[in-house]
Protein backbone atom coordinates (compact mmCIF):
# COMPACT_ATOMS: atom_id res chain seq x y z
CA UNK A 1 0.00 0.00 0.00
CA UNK A 2 2.93 2.27 0.74
CA UNK A 3 4.05 1.82 -3.13
CA UNK A 4 0.79 2.62 -4.21
CA UNK A 5 0.21 5.69 -2.39
CA UNK A 6 4.01 7.09 -2.63
CA UNK A 7 3.25 6.42 -6.94
CA UNK A 8 0.02 8.71 -5.92
CA UNK A 9 1.91 11.22 -4.78
CA UNK A 10 4.79 10.91 -6.85
CA UNK A 11 2.15 11.21 -9.96
CA UNK A 12 0.30 14.35 -8.65
CA UNK A 13 3.91 16.36 -7.82
CA UNK A 14 4.67 15.80 -10.56
CA UNK A 15 2.11 16.80 -12.51
CA UNK A 16 1.31 20.04 -10.28
CA UNK A 17 4.97 20.69 -10.68
CA UNK A 18 5.08 20.70 -14.51
CA UNK A 19 1.78 23.23 -14.50
CA UNK A 20 3.44 25.83 -12.27
CA UNK A 21 7.08 25.40 -14.20
CA UNK A 22 5.29 25.90 -17.37
CA UNK A 23 3.59 29.04 -15.64
CA UNK A 24 6.62 30.27 -14.22
CA UNK A 25 8.78 29.71 -17.29
CA UNK A 26 6.56 30.84 -19.64
CA UNK A 27 6.05 34.57 -17.96
CA UNK A 28 10.12 34.66 -17.20
CA UNK A 29 10.83 33.85 -21.34
CA UNK A 30 7.63 36.22 -22.18
CA UNK A 31 9.30 39.28 -20.05
CA UNK A 32 12.96 38.13 -21.14
CA UNK A 33 10.96 39.32 -25.11
CA UNK A 34 9.04 42.35 -23.87
CA UNK A 35 12.24 43.99 -22.77
CA UNK A 36 14.38 42.74 -25.58
CA UNK A 37 11.54 43.98 -27.81
CA UNK A 38 10.43 47.42 -26.67
CA UNK A 39 10.84 50.20 -28.59
CA UNK A 40 10.73 54.32 -27.75
CA UNK A 41 7.21 55.78 -27.20
CA UNK A 42 5.91 57.30 -30.52
CA UNK A 43 2.71 58.92 -28.49
CA UNK A 44 4.20 62.14 -26.55
CA UNK A 45 1.30 61.54 -24.45
CA UNK A 46 2.98 58.31 -23.33
CA UNK A 47 6.64 60.10 -23.21
CA UNK A 48 5.37 62.77 -20.52
CA UNK A 49 3.88 60.08 -18.43
CA UNK A 50 7.73 58.34 -18.46
CA UNK A 51 7.58 55.79 -20.81
CA UNK A 52 10.74 54.24 -22.24
CA UNK A 53 9.43 51.72 -24.50
CA UNK A 54 6.42 49.97 -25.72
CA UNK A 55 5.29 46.84 -27.59
CA UNK A 56 2.30 46.37 -30.18
CA UNK A 57 1.74 42.75 -30.54
CA UNK A 58 -1.41 40.67 -31.73
CA UNK A 59 -2.41 37.56 -30.39
CA UNK A 60 -5.63 35.54 -30.05
CA UNK A 61 -7.58 36.99 -31.91
CA UNK A 62 -6.83 41.06 -29.95
CA UNK A 63 -4.32 43.40 -30.46
CA UNK A 64 -1.89 44.33 -26.95
CA UNK A 65 -0.23 47.46 -26.05
CA UNK A 66 2.08 47.08 -23.46
CA UNK A 67 4.25 50.02 -22.40
CA UNK A 68 7.31 50.42 -19.36
CA UNK A 69 7.94 53.07 -17.08
CA UNK A 70 11.54 54.22 -17.05
CA UNK A 71 10.57 55.08 -13.09
CA UNK A 72 7.92 55.04 -11.70
CA UNK A 73 4.44 55.65 -13.45
CA UNK A 74 2.25 58.60 -12.64
CA UNK A 75 0.40 56.89 -10.28
CA UNK A 76 -0.21 53.19 -9.38
CA UNK A 77 -3.77 51.50 -10.31
CA UNK A 78 -5.70 49.90 -7.75
CA UNK A 79 -4.92 46.78 -9.04
CA UNK A 80 -1.51 45.55 -9.75
CA UNK A 81 -0.55 42.28 -10.60
CA UNK A 82 2.46 40.47 -8.78
CA UNK A 83 4.56 37.66 -10.74
CA UNK A 84 6.05 35.13 -7.81
CA UNK A 85 3.06 32.60 -6.95
CA UNK A 86 4.36 31.14 -10.40
CA UNK A 87 8.23 30.57 -8.78
CA UNK A 88 7.02 29.49 -5.01
CA UNK A 89 4.44 26.77 -6.11
CA UNK A 90 7.31 25.63 -8.83
CA UNK A 91 9.83 25.15 -5.64
CA UNK A 92 7.18 23.87 -3.35
CA UNK A 93 5.86 20.99 -5.42
CA UNK A 94 9.52 20.16 -6.76
CA UNK A 95 10.70 20.40 -3.21
CA UNK A 96 8.03 17.84 -2.59
CA UNK A 97 8.29 15.68 -5.58
CA UNK A 98 11.86 14.92 -4.82
CA UNK A 99 11.31 14.72 -1.06
CA UNK A 100 9.03 11.72 -1.82
CA UNK A 101 11.00 10.16 -5.46
CA UNK A 102 14.56 10.07 -3.79
CA UNK A 103 14.80 11.43 0.18
CA UNK A 104 12.19 9.21 1.32
CA UNK A 105 13.80 5.57 -0.06
CA UNK A 106 17.12 7.40 0.11
CA UNK A 107 18.75 3.72 0.84
CA UNK A 108 17.48 2.98 -2.86
CA UNK A 109 17.04 6.28 -5.42
CA UNK A 110 19.80 8.70 -3.19
CA UNK A 111 22.76 6.39 -2.60
CA UNK A 112 24.74 4.44 -5.15
CA UNK A 113 27.00 2.28 -2.48
CA UNK A 114 29.85 1.77 -5.12
CA UNK A 115 30.47 5.95 -5.56
CA UNK A 116 29.95 6.39 -1.88
CA UNK A 117 28.87 4.18 1.03
CA UNK A 118 27.63 6.06 3.78
CA UNK A 119 24.22 6.03 5.49
CA UNK A 120 20.92 7.33 4.53
CA UNK A 121 20.51 10.31 7.19
CA UNK A 122 23.92 11.33 6.10
CA UNK A 123 23.10 11.44 2.28
CA UNK A 124 19.51 13.36 3.25
CA UNK A 125 21.33 16.00 4.93
CA UNK A 126 24.15 16.06 2.05
CA UNK A 127 21.83 16.81 -0.40
CA UNK A 128 19.76 19.66 1.70
CA UNK A 129 23.05 21.32 2.62
CA UNK A 130 23.55 21.35 -1.95
CA UNK A 131 20.35 23.66 -2.01
CA UNK A 132 21.00 25.62 1.06
CA UNK A 133 25.13 26.18 0.30
CA UNK A 134 24.78 26.88 -3.16
CA UNK A 135 22.27 29.66 -2.67
CA UNK A 136 24.80 31.47 -0.52
CA UNK A 137 27.59 31.09 -2.30
CA UNK A 138 25.83 32.69 -5.50
CA UNK A 139 24.57 35.04 -3.49
CA UNK A 140 27.73 36.16 -2.55
CA UNK A 141 29.08 36.41 -5.60
CA UNK A 142 26.39 38.42 -6.94
CA UNK A 143 26.67 40.87 -3.76
CA UNK A 144 30.76 41.46 -3.82
CA UNK A 145 31.00 41.87 -7.88
CA UNK A 146 27.24 42.17 -9.28
CA UNK A 147 27.45 46.14 -9.15
CA UNK A 148 31.28 46.31 -10.25
CA UNK A 149 32.15 47.40 -13.75
CA UNK A 150 32.23 44.25 -15.80
CA UNK A 151 30.63 42.30 -13.21
CA UNK A 152 28.04 40.41 -14.86
CA UNK A 153 30.88 38.64 -17.10
CA UNK A 154 32.64 38.09 -13.49
CA UNK A 155 29.60 36.92 -11.74
CA UNK A 156 28.41 34.73 -15.07
CA UNK A 157 32.48 32.80 -14.73
CA UNK A 158 32.37 32.22 -10.95
CA UNK A 159 28.86 30.91 -10.87
CA UNK A 160 30.12 28.52 -13.57
CA UNK A 161 33.26 27.01 -11.65
CA UNK A 162 30.63 26.91 -8.54
CA UNK A 163 28.21 24.51 -11.11
CA UNK A 164 31.23 22.81 -12.17
CA UNK A 165 32.30 22.63 -8.66
CA UNK A 166 28.61 21.24 -7.85
CA UNK A 167 28.60 19.17 -10.23
CA UNK A 168 31.84 16.95 -9.54
CA UNK A 169 30.78 16.85 -5.73
CA UNK A 170 27.58 15.45 -6.89
CA UNK A 171 28.54 13.27 -8.97
CA UNK A 172 30.88 11.81 -6.56
CA UNK A 173 28.95 11.59 -3.66
CA UNK A 174 25.43 10.16 -4.93
CA UNK A 175 23.94 8.32 -7.58
CA UNK A 176 24.39 8.74 -10.69
CA UNK A 177 20.71 10.00 -11.47
CA UNK A 178 20.04 11.72 -8.35
CA UNK A 179 23.36 14.01 -8.85
CA UNK A 180 22.05 15.20 -11.48
CA UNK A 181 18.27 16.00 -10.56
CA UNK A 182 20.06 17.23 -7.37
CA UNK A 183 21.97 20.07 -9.47
CA UNK A 184 19.49 21.03 -10.88
CA UNK A 185 17.48 21.30 -7.80
CA UNK A 186 20.18 23.14 -6.75
CA UNK A 187 20.20 25.69 -9.47
CA UNK A 188 16.18 25.90 -9.32
CA UNK A 189 16.27 26.64 -5.62
CA UNK A 190 18.65 29.69 -5.93
CA UNK A 191 16.35 31.00 -8.77
CA UNK A 192 13.52 30.95 -6.49
CA UNK A 193 15.11 32.38 -3.58
CA UNK A 194 16.21 35.17 -6.15
CA UNK A 195 12.27 35.92 -6.69
CA UNK A 196 11.60 35.52 -2.71
CA UNK A 197 14.74 37.50 -1.57
CA UNK A 198 15.64 40.21 -4.08
CA UNK A 199 13.21 40.59 -6.83
CA UNK A 200 9.46 40.81 -4.54
CA UNK A 201 11.10 42.96 -2.17
CA UNK A 202 12.64 45.15 -3.69
CA UNK A 203 9.55 45.94 -6.06
CA UNK A 204 7.67 46.01 -2.84
CA UNK A 205 9.81 48.48 -1.93
CA UNK A 206 9.68 50.58 -4.90
CA UNK A 207 5.54 50.45 -4.35
CA UNK A 208 5.89 52.09 -0.74
CA UNK A 209 7.71 54.50 -1.94
CA UNK A 210 5.56 55.53 -4.86
CA UNK A 211 3.00 55.28 -2.07
CA UNK A 212 4.33 57.32 0.47
CA UNK A 213 5.62 59.97 -2.26
CA UNK A 214 9.39 59.65 -1.86
CA UNK A 215 11.81 58.82 -4.40
CA UNK A 216 12.90 55.83 -5.97
CA UNK A 217 15.73 54.38 -5.52
CA UNK A 218 16.06 52.54 -8.90
CA UNK A 219 18.87 50.25 -7.47
CA UNK A 220 16.21 47.78 -6.07
CA UNK A 221 15.14 47.45 -10.18
CA UNK A 222 18.46 47.29 -11.48
CA UNK A 223 19.17 44.33 -8.81
CA UNK A 224 15.81 42.76 -9.50
CA UNK A 225 16.60 42.94 -13.19
CA UNK A 226 20.10 41.54 -12.48
CA UNK A 227 18.64 38.27 -10.71
CA UNK A 228 15.87 37.91 -13.76
CA UNK A 229 18.24 37.44 -16.02
CA UNK A 230 20.42 35.21 -14.18
CA UNK A 231 17.18 33.37 -13.83
CA UNK A 232 16.29 33.10 -17.79
CA UNK A 233 19.98 31.68 -18.01
CA UNK A 234 19.29 29.03 -15.34
CA UNK A 235 15.89 27.73 -17.05
CA UNK A 236 17.85 24.96 -19.84
CA UNK A 237 20.19 23.67 -17.70
CA UNK A 238 17.87 23.00 -14.80
CA UNK A 239 14.94 21.64 -17.60
CA UNK A 240 18.08 19.30 -18.78
CA UNK A 241 19.30 18.37 -15.44
CA UNK A 242 15.56 16.95 -14.70
CA UNK A 243 15.24 15.50 -18.00
CA UNK A 244 18.00 13.67 -17.68
CA UNK A 245 17.01 10.98 -15.11
CA UNK A 246 15.27 9.46 -17.86
CA UNK A 247 18.39 8.61 -20.45
CA UNK A 248 20.71 6.80 -18.31
CA UNK A 249 23.45 6.79 -21.16
CA UNK A 250 24.14 10.78 -19.46
CA UNK A 251 24.26 10.49 -15.85
CA UNK A 252 25.81 6.39 -15.73
CA UNK A 253 29.13 7.59 -17.46
CA UNK A 254 32.11 7.55 -16.01
CA UNK A 255 32.58 11.60 -16.23
CA UNK A 256 29.18 11.54 -15.64
CA UNK A 257 29.88 15.45 -13.90
CA UNK A 258 31.47 16.67 -17.03
CA UNK A 259 28.31 15.75 -18.93
CA UNK A 260 25.98 17.42 -16.73
CA UNK A 261 28.50 20.67 -17.16
CA UNK A 262 28.99 20.77 -21.00
CA UNK A 263 25.14 20.30 -21.57
CA UNK A 264 23.83 22.99 -19.16
CA UNK A 265 26.43 25.15 -20.51
CA UNK A 266 25.46 24.50 -23.97
CA UNK A 267 21.59 25.01 -22.84
CA UNK A 268 23.07 28.81 -21.20
CA UNK A 269 24.29 29.26 -24.71
CA UNK A 270 21.17 28.64 -26.30
CA UNK A 271 18.74 30.33 -24.12
CA UNK A 272 21.28 33.41 -25.26
CA UNK A 273 20.79 33.52 -28.62
CA UNK A 274 17.20 33.85 -28.02
CA UNK A 275 18.00 36.81 -25.85
CA UNK A 276 19.54 38.57 -27.79
CA UNK A 277 17.91 37.25 -31.56
CA UNK A 278 15.06 39.80 -30.37
CA UNK A 279 17.41 42.36 -29.82
CA UNK A 280 19.09 41.67 -33.39
CA UNK A 281 15.80 42.53 -34.95
CA UNK A 282 15.92 45.98 -33.98
CA UNK A 283 19.00 46.53 -34.30
CA UNK A 284 20.28 46.78 -31.52
CA UNK A 285 23.47 43.98 -31.69
CA UNK A 286 24.76 41.47 -34.26
CA UNK A 287 23.46 38.30 -34.66
CA UNK A 288 24.03 35.97 -31.99
CA UNK A 289 24.03 33.22 -33.98
CA UNK A 290 27.96 32.34 -32.31
CA UNK A 291 25.70 31.62 -29.13
CA UNK A 292 23.64 28.86 -31.01
CA UNK A 293 26.66 27.26 -32.69
CA UNK A 294 28.44 27.29 -29.42
CA UNK A 295 25.67 25.32 -28.10
CA UNK A 296 24.73 22.94 -30.95
CA UNK A 297 28.90 22.75 -30.91
CA UNK A 298 28.63 21.34 -27.82
CA UNK A 299 25.71 19.49 -27.59
CA UNK A 300 27.32 17.05 -31.09
CA UNK A 301 30.73 16.92 -29.35
CA UNK A 302 28.69 15.26 -26.29
CA UNK A 303 26.81 12.98 -28.69
CA UNK A 304 29.65 11.62 -30.10
CA UNK A 305 31.59 11.03 -26.87
CA UNK A 306 29.20 8.95 -24.90
CA UNK A 307 28.42 7.12 -28.28
CA UNK A 308 28.87 3.30 -27.55
CA UNK A 309 31.90 1.45 -29.66
CA UNK A 310 30.85 -0.03 -32.74
CA UNK A 311 30.89 -4.00 -32.00
CA UNK A 312 30.52 -6.03 -35.19
CA UNK A 313 27.29 -8.18 -35.37
CA UNK A 314 28.46 -11.48 -35.32
CA UNK A 315 30.89 -10.50 -32.33
CA UNK A 316 27.91 -9.21 -30.45
CA UNK A 317 25.75 -12.38 -30.55
CA UNK A 318 28.56 -14.51 -29.92
CA UNK A 319 29.64 -12.58 -27.02
CA UNK A 320 26.09 -12.65 -25.80
CA UNK A 321 25.83 -16.06 -26.38
CA UNK A 322 28.95 -16.75 -24.48
CA UNK A 323 27.47 -15.27 -21.61
CA UNK A 324 24.21 -16.61 -21.12
CA UNK A 325 26.08 -20.29 -22.07
CA UNK A 326 28.69 -19.40 -18.82
CA UNK A 327 25.69 -18.39 -16.61
CA UNK A 328 24.15 -21.70 -17.40
CA UNK A 329 22.04 -21.32 -20.03
CA UNK A 330 21.81 -22.92 -23.67
CA UNK A 331 19.86 -22.46 -26.89
CA UNK A 332 16.19 -21.23 -25.41
CA UNK A 333 15.55 -19.52 -22.29
CA UNK A 334 13.44 -21.01 -19.73
CA UNK A 335 10.98 -19.15 -17.57
CA UNK A 336 12.60 -21.41 -14.51
CA UNK A 337 15.50 -20.06 -15.60
CA UNK A 338 14.88 -16.14 -15.96
CA UNK A 339 12.68 -16.95 -12.49
CA UNK A 340 16.45 -17.61 -10.25
CA UNK A 341 17.42 -14.19 -11.69
CA UNK A 342 14.46 -12.31 -10.98
CA UNK A 343 14.04 -14.07 -7.46
CA UNK A 344 18.00 -12.89 -6.91
CA UNK A 345 17.81 -9.26 -8.39
CA UNK A 346 14.26 -8.34 -8.57
CA UNK A 347 12.24 -9.60 -6.10
CA UNK A 348 14.08 -7.07 -2.93
CA UNK A 349 11.40 -4.41 -4.94
CA UNK A 350 9.12 -6.26 -6.50
CA UNK A 351 8.30 -9.44 -4.45
CA UNK A 352 5.34 -10.29 -1.92
CA UNK A 353 7.05 -7.99 0.84
CA UNK A 354 7.28 -4.45 -1.70
CA UNK A 355 5.96 -3.85 -5.09
CA UNK A 356 7.77 -0.71 -5.90
CA UNK A 357 6.18 1.53 -8.58
CA UNK A 358 2.94 -1.31 -8.09
CA UNK A 359 5.17 -3.77 -10.60
CA UNK A 360 5.11 -7.75 -8.97
CA UNK A 361 8.12 -10.23 -10.96
CA UNK A 362 7.24 -13.20 -8.16
CA UNK A 363 4.70 -14.75 -10.52
CA UNK A 364 4.72 -16.28 -14.09
CA UNK A 365 1.76 -13.94 -14.63
CA UNK A 366 3.29 -10.53 -13.40
CA UNK A 367 6.39 -11.28 -15.46
CA UNK A 368 4.45 -12.20 -18.99
CA UNK A 369 2.63 -8.70 -17.94
CA UNK A 370 5.95 -6.71 -17.77
CA UNK A 371 8.64 -8.90 -20.04
CA UNK A 372 8.98 -5.45 -22.51
CA UNK A 373 9.78 -3.58 -19.05
CA UNK A 374 12.13 -6.16 -17.78
CA UNK A 375 13.89 -5.74 -20.81
CA UNK A 376 13.92 -2.35 -21.60
CA UNK A 377 14.97 -1.43 -17.64
CA UNK A 378 17.12 -4.17 -17.07
CA UNK A 379 19.08 -4.72 -20.57
CA UNK A 380 18.68 -1.48 -22.88
CA UNK A 381 18.46 1.53 -20.59
CA UNK A 382 20.21 -0.51 -17.94
CA UNK A 383 18.51 1.41 -15.05
CA UNK A 384 17.77 -1.29 -12.77
CA UNK A 385 18.36 -2.54 -10.49
CA UNK A 386 18.01 0.97 -9.42
CA UNK A 387 21.87 1.43 -8.71
CA UNK A 388 22.64 -2.07 -9.45
CA UNK A 389 21.67 -2.38 -5.60
CA UNK A 390 21.22 -5.92 -6.13
CA UNK A 391 24.78 -6.52 -8.22
CA UNK A 392 23.12 -8.15 -11.24
CA UNK A 393 25.85 -9.43 -13.82
CA UNK A 394 26.34 -8.93 -17.35
CA UNK A 395 25.87 -12.63 -17.99
CA UNK A 396 22.47 -12.38 -16.49
CA UNK A 397 21.90 -8.86 -18.49
CA UNK A 398 22.32 -10.69 -21.25
CA UNK A 399 20.16 -13.97 -20.15
CA UNK A 400 17.36 -11.52 -19.74
CA UNK A 401 17.84 -10.03 -23.51
CA UNK A 402 17.81 -14.11 -24.96
CA UNK A 403 14.92 -15.11 -22.53
CA UNK A 404 12.63 -11.39 -24.49
CA UNK A 405 14.13 -11.91 -28.02
CA UNK A 406 12.92 -15.60 -27.64
CA UNK A 407 9.96 -14.95 -26.67
CA UNK A 408 9.91 -14.28 -23.36
CA UNK A 409 8.65 -17.70 -22.40
CA UNK A 410 6.80 -18.30 -18.81
CA UNK A 411 5.98 -21.56 -18.58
Amino acid sequence: MESYLLDWANLLLRWVHVITAIAWVGSSFYFVFLDSSLTPPVDEDLKRQGVSGELWAVHGGGFYHPVKFLGAPPQLPAHLHWFYWESYSTWLSGFSLFTVSYLWSAGTYLIDKSVMDWSASAAIATALAFLAVFWLAYDGICRYFGQRKGGDAIVGALVLLLVALASWLACHWFAGRAAFLLVGAMIATSMSANVFFWIIPGQRTVVADIQAGRPVDPIHGQRGKQRSVHNTYFTLPVLFAMLSGHYSFTYSHPQNWLVLVLMMFAGAAIRQFFVLRHGFKLGRNRHPWRYALTGLTLIGATVVWLSPDPVPAATATKSGATQAIESGATGSISYKTIQAVLEQRCYLCHGAQVQMKSVRLDSPQGVKQHAQAIYQQSVVSRVMPMNNATAITEPERALIKIWFESGAATN
